[in-house]
């Protein structure tokens, strides 16, 4: 048998799985704290739910691993959490809203694979359903800058309205049939640069004269550093009440994060375009400072519309939240230098035997009564024992051998530093828990 690793998919091993999960777990406290509830969704769904315009529409079909049950039914492997949740709220007519939730789990693509880019990943998505205020965007911008904060990134997010977007392009008469393929060019700019987004335009058949003026409006206000400035000049420049909405919403956005006090990390991008099929308002991206790392780490936006399609309900479902990107995270985690990140080892101490097996295992269990990780080193010489420490970058070795029993005072060795200290049993254990 040849063992390979199917490409786009990845396996980890404890040193860089315990990161990850140190991620999930540091996120997950976040959503808690801000109110959010987790729900798990299944990862195998009907074919006719998955592939249903108002859930990831034909793009994302090209992507869905198919499969048939015992039954020749025909199913899907989920692509995303999103349709999912949509999912969950049409089979449960008791949910009280505003209703919060979070997930974290696998989705699947069978698209190409590329650096950021597997056939299996796992999506950290939070949403709120039930709230058309911009305080809930507002809300998931302070959730951001806390769950960045406490793993150590910088960040800044870049933030637009898809109504202040196609309004600009109404201004200067792009007909409303061509405003995504517009903004698709126009979000490239970044990565091709001005002429490269100029010259995809012209290709495309829209006129000179009104690509200038689009591009008047978007360098011009990128140009003015305070985002209620930026409001100012778009409320001059902008007639039409598409672009007003989008400015009036973006106004209100910008006065609830300046109470949470997180203005500072907020860019208004009138170019930043994500997500058109399905995002109604609001978008934003978090990019990271400082890092050689350029996509964006978390994204998001509101989706208004995608439940009541759906569902084909008369009932309006307002909606927004955004996804971490797990992988990403780690990427930027990992650039950084995992010696940074504070999570606890696993274990914290090898409990080393000097023919004493029998009378340590009631130490290793009192150990992990206080929630100290612990291993035993069952079949080692102490000299075996501690070259296996320090290669499993184990912090402590406790040797226990028969004079330590009678004394009831134990050898502690800090591996680091290779100081070695006897101790009593509570010592060690508070010693450990610090």
């Amino acid at each position: 048998m040849n063992l390979r690793q199917l490409k786009g998919t990845k396996e980890f091993l404890p040193k860089e799985q315990i990161v990850r999960e140190y991620i999930v777990d540091t996120l997950k406290e976040v959503f808690k704290l801000y109110g959010y509830k987790p729900i798990e969704t299944s990862i195998l769904e009907f074919y006719d739910i998955a592939s249903s315009k108002y859930a990831g529409g034909s793009e994302i079909l090209k992507e869905t691993y198919t499969l048939k049950d015992q039954g020749n039914r025909d199913l899907v492997l989920r692509y995303e959490l999103t349709f999912k949740l949509a999912k969950l709220v049409g089979l449960n007519p008791d949910i009280r809203f505003p209703f919060k939730r979070y997930e974290i789990g696998k989705v699947f693509r069978d698209g190409p694979v590329k650096t950021g880019r597997l056939r299996e990943f796992t999506q950290c998505d939070v949403d709120i359903i039930g709230v058309k205020s911009e305080v809930v965007n507002s809300e998931l911008m302070s959730l951001v800058s806390e769950a960045f904060k406490r793993l150590g990134l910088k960040i800044y997010v870049e933030v637009n309205n898809r109504k202040l977007l196609f309004g600009i392009m109404k201004e200067f008469g792009i007909e409303e049939d061509k405003f995504v393929d517009f903004a698709l060019s126009l979000d490239k700019i970044e990565k091709i640069g001005k002429k490269g987004v100029e010259e995809e335009l012209l290709n495309k058949g829209f006129n000179k004269k009104v690509v200038d003026k689009v591009f008047g409006i978007v360098e011009s206000t990128d140009k003015i550093k305070d985002n209620f400035e930026k409001i100012k000049f778009l409320k001059e420049k902008l007639s039409n009440e598409l672009a007003s909405e989008g400015i009036r919403e973006l106004e209100e956005f910008f006065n609830y994060c300046k109470n949470f006090n997180i203005q500072d990390e907020i860019i208004l991008s009138p170019n930043l375009s994500r997500g058109l099929g399905y995002y109604t308002g609001t978008i934003f991206e978090v990019f990271l400072k400082d890092s050689n790392i350029k996509s964006s780490i978390a994204a998001g936006g509101r989706w208004d519309n995608m439940i009541q399609k759906f569902l084909g309900s008369k009932l309006d479902y307002p909606a927004t939240g955004l996804a971490f990107g797990l992988d990403v995270i780690y990427e930027a985690i990992k650039e950084k230098g995992l010696g940074d990140v504070k999570v606890k080892k696993i274990p914290q101490v090898l409990i080393v035997p000097i023919k004493t097996l029998n009378k340590t295992l009631s130490i290793a269990s009192e150990l992990r009564k206080e929630g100290i990780s612990c291993d035993i080193a069952f079949n080692k010489k102490l000299s075996k024992a501690l070259n296996y420490a320090n290669k499993e970058d184990i912090p402590y070795c406790l040797i226990i051998g028969d004079e330590e029993i009678e004394k009831k005072e134990y050898k502690l060795k800090n591996m680091r530093t290779g100081e070695e200290n006897l101790m009593s049993l509570q010592s060690i254990i508070k010693k450990l828990k610090s």
